[in-house]
């Protein structure tokens, strides 16, 4: 999480940023808010919706690394009722620590699509631990899903069940599914990487750190200040199978998965060579991004060098923390952007012929507009449905004092917005959309859902040692939609993995079903295609994990599609 090139300049984590940001003397404004009510808004609904939740990440003066690292936040239908509900991943006391309550994550269910309700304890995920990440998926297709959450030291998996009064609730199987994962997990994704209908478990690991491993640093031999990622190793990523009757085996090593020099905070599911064989993208934190090729046979390759996606075009890794790829282009093939340090700016690899990958932020208008943030949640949306990606960008340092320093960077940072203008530029707007998209916070996880199904995208963003916002889409534009849901027979139920084209006149838009992405976090599953003026959808073609094509002629706009695979 720390700028390498910065820290081989200066000193560790006490300088943020690159060269680009010496002699800044002047804190990066505050996104300014349009003069007229824009067509689209974000509101502030937190506190009217019932959630209460404050962020408990155990600072005591120690500085520990996890401290800085925040926690993610998922949409989930744990229900099954058709409205998305939420839960908050938290962190906890260390060892030596102590504390009236223990903090544990919450879960709040979706009451009627404007109110929520507390059922945390009811659903028995009252449970403590240093929790970072969330992964949503039916790992044993009944139709509901299922919950892991990494951490720190361990991680652990909740089986959704029936509870003896006949509602949903929550059961830890984890040591008897074998994906305990220990060691610092971070994001994680479900992903049928063999193709045979159950859900595997990829998990991202971060570095090699305990409390008795901690390492001090000091640039003044008196004040401890937070460690960096380089004083740590790497600590591999784990892919776990799915055997059935709820076992899993680690194939980490027999996979080809396995790679000590890891460093990783995100992941997301992609099939970049669209041979219908998922592969798996991450993002590392100041050492090369991998892109694990599927050789279909149970394998994957690293390739994330020579398809130009490891490092950047300086020849250095940057500090990757979030990720999320999309169709932004229209051309068929998904684009990916990742968050990084402050100094370094976004990255947008865009696929060009030959299946290579070049980094456009520069040119699309979201580099310097991103130079003196450090973003972590990350997200593809089309927050004004007119049918092209926006990027979302949840920002937030991890020095209290970085204003301090004379960087420009603040502690408190707000979130960006990027449209998307088409012909691959992008405008920031933060300031169009009201105010609260652009307030102040230590942003970290992010995920979007549509919360009320208005077929608009809202957002939530945790924020470290904070509370949560979750902010509604309050769309004037007149833009029509569509969301997708597939349901998996011959493949996975949730249909995680399926590419998905909707074809009109001459325009198509690509999406790939997956939950996992951004940093930390699970967004909404349902696919929604922003369609603009169109009101009607020419073709809908679906290519299933399980390798059939399915194709669905004329659809109407304004609504949610359910489509089941054929047997």
């Amino acid at each position: 999480m720390r700028n390498s090139f910065a820290i081989a300049l200066a000193i560790a984590n006490l300088i943020v940023g690159t060269a680009a940001l010496v002699g800044c003397g002047k804190p990066v404004p505050s996104p300014v808010t349009a003069p007229t009510p824009p067509s689209v808004q974000f509101i502030d609904v937190t506190a009217k919706a019932g959630i209460d939740f404050t962020h408990f990440n155990g600072a005591r003066g120690s500085k520990f690394m996890p401290e800085t690292m925040g926690s993610g936040c998922a949409f989930i239908d744990y229900d099954k009722d058709g409205r998305l509900d939420i839960l908050l991943v938290n962190g906890t006391t260390f060892s030596r620590d102590e504390i009236r309550a223990a903090p544990t994550m919450h879960l709040y269910r979706n009451l009627d699509g404007v109110h929520f309700k507390d059922v945390t304890v009811e659903v028995g995920l009252n449970v403590s631990m240093y929790g970072m990440g969330v992964a949503v998926g039916d790992f044993d297709n009944d139709g509901f899903d299922d919950i892991y959450i990494t951490g720190v030291g361990s991680s652990k998996l909740f089986h959704n069940i029936v509870g003896k009064d006949g509602s949903r609730r929550f059961e830890d199987i984890t040591k008897s599914a074998g994906v305990e994962s220990p060691g610092w997990a971070t994001s994680a994704t479900w992903i049928d990487y063999d193709r045979d209908g159950k859900l595997d478990l990829f998990v991202c690991h971060y570095v090699k750190w305990s409390e008795k491993t901690d390492q001090y640093f000091s640039i003044d031999s008196v004040h401890k200040s937070y460690s960096t990622p380089q004083q740590y190793e790497g600590e591999s990523c784990r892919l776990y199978h799915n055997d059935g009757n709820g076992k899993f085996t680690d194939v980490s090593k027999k996979s080809g998965i396995f790679n000590p020099k890891c460093k990783a905070l995100g992941v997301s599911i992609c099939d970049f060579d669209q041979d219908g064989w998922p592969d798996l993208i991450v993002a590392n934190d100041t050492v090369a991004n991998f892109l694990f090729h599927n050789e279909g046979n149970g394998t994957f390759k690293e390739v994330a060098i020579e398809t130009g996606i490891g490092i950047a075009e300086t020849g250095k890794a940057k500090a990757g923390m979030g990720i999320d790829i999309a169709d932004e282009m229209h051309s068929g093939h998904e684009s990916i952007v990742i968050s990084n340090f402050a100094g370094e700016q976004l990255t947008l690899f865009r696929w060009v012929e030959g299946g290579q990958y070049l980094d456009t932020a520069a040119r699309s208008g979201i580099g310097n507009a991103s130079q003196l943030y450090l973003g972590f949640g990350v997200l593809f949306l089309d927050y004004d449905g007119d049918g092209w990606s926006d990027i979302l960008v949840a920002n937030g340092h991890i020095q209290e004092d970085a204003l301090n320093r004379q960087t420009g960077v603040r502690y408190k940072e707000p979130s960006l917005l990027f449209r998307n203008l088409g012909a691959g530029r992008y405008s920031e707007v933060t300031g169009t959309v009201g105010k609260a998209l652009g307030t102040e916070s230590v942003g970290r996880g992010a995920a979007w859902g549509d919360f009320d199904n208005d077929g608009h995208p809202d957002i939530l963003i945790t924020s470290n040692a904070g509370g949560v916002r979750l902010l509604k889409n309050v769309n004037n534009t007149g833009n029509h939609w569509l969301r997708i849901e597939l349901q998996g027979k011959k493949s996975n139920r949730n249909g995680i993995g399926a590419r998905v084209r909707v074809k009109n006149g001459t325009e198509m838009q690509t999406a790939i079903v997956r939950g996992s992405c951004s940093y930390l976090s699970s967004s909404d599953r349902r696919l929604l295609f922003g369609l603009g003026s169109a009101t009607t959808i020419d073709t809908i073609e679906i290519q299933w994990p399980g390798g059939d094509v399915q194709t669905i002629n004329g659809a109407a706009c304004d609504h949610t599609i359910h489509i089941t695979e054929p047997r």
